[in-house]
């Protein structure tokens, strides 16, 4: 590792030297680190004064965020704007894939649903094999999204999805090489080490790739090692020489990082961050993880909480159903966060014993909060007349909400703020945002779906309307959230034991997480997620800069740059 001055000198030639730029990051497989090594060298490169935005041209998540043009991207791009210190944008992210099955998705193109051959927004679901057939058409919009960016920014940080060693999506690729053939940019690979067999990754992969692909590979990083990078460097100095290319840097395991997750949930996670944490925890928490979850880093700041125990639940070890609520833990407080596709996971949840757990949490006074999908779930039914996330038809919901829900073929999305008015609890500012297709409403005279009503709950806890105007008349429960014209955007039972909102972020400003934890029944101190992520993303960078060869960097795009000239 060069000193940190010989550092700054070397990444200021490299900048000096490469004005205008798209450099790709790609993965040897999920979750090698891509979306954490853009995130590190945006800010790496912000801190330069250069203007650099992120771009992942295609994404599959069910994270996803509302920018400030009102569209809708992947979480992950999202955090990478910030980062960047810019503002979230659809062209960070023209083309996002949100999964209703294994073999269906939203189409999300600019940051709008696609519509069908009618001209209808029918929510843009598509099967598999059609989406193969579409990527021509997205491939446009990936590319004028990517000339806009490079017309406003003097870097592009793009990011690749998967694999490009996935050869059976090499056919119509817009993610990987596909992408890069296309604009013509350098790709960097990484490959994380805490799995193993990261030498056989990374050949393996170049392998893969088409003779032009490898050559517009300039290098490989090593990402999440852990001890004495002396005992690495003969694989660093055989991989170099069996491929001819540099390793750019070796990034160390970083822990207690803060950062949204671009989709999957580790279960096996232990959010605590050691005995003195363990210590201070005061509050159980208990989240099913569905099939379909959606936004679950709503549960990022509470996770990150010191006096709290947080606990994902998915499906049992088995794989079998669980029948009694005593395989659940008894918690406090119970989040049901979202979901894209909210009935599918009602009836997991079903399947699962979820629905006697929650009947006897109620029972003992334990508290229920609901985001979006899990708002819907708290109510007398959910319609999909137009089978908008899975086939058309109706559910029964958990009936602890007088409400009832109806998908729409227009989706909501836009960024919220207001107030949140807790009892016993000082007004505080509160700010999130929507993304959801339901239409909820009061019923007129309980549901004609049914209910499942616990011991405590044999009368209706709420008479209300929510939308995304958020007006009510009536109502028996308490409205929570206001906005500056009154509109209500949340709700809570008159027993004050279920919280519903439509609202994600919902926990993101620490006033708000503080009154929350507090209607559940702890006291806690103030904790600031969004302090927290800055640390991380600026802990990113310093270990970027710090782990980067910037020279061999400089070298290697040039020598890419050259290759291009004489081709030309």
């Amino acid at each position: 590792m060069l000193p940190q001055v010989e550092q700054q000198r070397a990444l200021e030639r490299l900048l000096n030297n490469n004005k205008q730029l798209t450099l790709m990051v790609q993965g040897t497989t999920s979750d090698a680190g891509k979306s954490t090594l853009c995130c590190a060298l945006g800010r790496v490169f912000k801190r330069q004064g250069l203007s650099v935005a992120p771009f992942k041209s295609q994404n599959m998540a069910l994270n996803s965020a509302v920018t400030e043009d009102g569209g809708e991207i992947g979480r992950a791009q999202a955090l990478q704007a910030q980062a960047c210190g810019l503002k979230s944008h659809t062209d960070f992210n023209p083309v996002l894939l949100k999964p209703t099955s294994d073999i269906g998705c939203q189409v999300i193109i600019n940051g709008k649903p696609i519509v069908n051959e009618k001209g209808e927004a029918d929510g843009g679901k598509m099967k598999a094999r059609q989406y193969h057939d579409y990527k021509p058409t997205a491939m446009k919009a990936v590319l004028a999204s990517h000339q806009r960016l490079r017309q406003q920014y003097n870097w592009v940080v793009a990011e690749g999805a998967g694999s490009p060693a996935e050869i059976n999506l090499r056919d119509r690729d817009i993610a990987n090489m596909g992408f890069a053939e296309a604009v013509d940019c350098p790709v960097i690979i990484i490959a994380d080490i805490d799995r193993g067999g990261v030498f056989a990754h990374i050949v393996g992969t170049l392998d893969c790739l088409s003779p032009s692909e490898r050559n517009r590979v300039v290098g490989f990083v090593i990402n999440r090692f852990r001890g004495d990078v002396s005992l690495l460097q003969p694989g660093l100095d055989w991989l170099e020489e069996k491929t001819g290319k540099p390793v750019l840097a070796v990034l160390p395991y970083l822990m207690g990082l803060h950062l949204d997750s671009e989709d999957s949930v580790s279960l096996s996670e232990s959010v605590s961050e050691g005995p003195e944490a363990l210590s201070q925890k005061k509050l159980k928490v208990v989240v099913p993880i569905y099939p379909r979850v959606s936004n679950h880093t709503d549960l990022d700041p509470i996770a990150a909480h010191p006096q709290v125990d947080l606990e994902l639940i998915g499906p049992s070890i088995s794989g079998s159903r669980v029948t009694e609520a005593a395989h659940i833990p008894k918690a406090d407080l119970i989040i049901l966060p979202g979901s894209k596709n909210t009935r599918a996971d009602l009836a997991w949840l079903k399947e699962q014993g979820w629905l006697p757990y929650l009947q006897q949490h109620l029972r003992y006074g334990g508290k229920i909060l609901g985001i979006c999908g899990g708002l819907q779930m708290l109510g007398n039914s959910i319609k999909d007349p137009l089978g908008l996330e899975g086939l058309p038809g109706n559910s029964k919901g958990f009936g602890w909400l007088n409400i009832d829900t109806e998908l729409q073929p227009e989706k909501t999305l836009k960024n919220v703020t207001g107030k949140l008015n807790l009892p016993n609890q000082a007004s505080c500012d509160i700010q999130g945002y929507e993304i959801h297709a339901g239409l909820t409403l009061a019923s007129a005279n309980g549901s004609d779906e049914g209910s499942n009503k616990s011991p405590n709950k044999e009368s209706d806890t709420s008479n209300t309307t929510i939308n995304t105007t958020i007006n009510t008349t009536g109502n028996k429960s308490k409205s929570i959230i206001t906005t500056e014209d009154q509109h209500i955007c949340a709700l809570l039972s008159d027993d004050e034991q279920i919280l519903a909102s439509y609202w994600h972020g919902l926990m993101d400003t620490p006033e708000a997480l503080q009154a929350i934890l507090r209607w559940a029944g702890a006291e806690t101190q103030l904790v600031d997620y969004q302090v927290l992520r800055e640390n991380s993303l600026d802990a990113l960078a310093d270990s970027a800069f710090e782990s980067f060869d910037w020279h061999k960097l400089e070298t290697s795009l040039a020598t890419f740059t050259q290759s291009r000239s004489i081709e030309d």
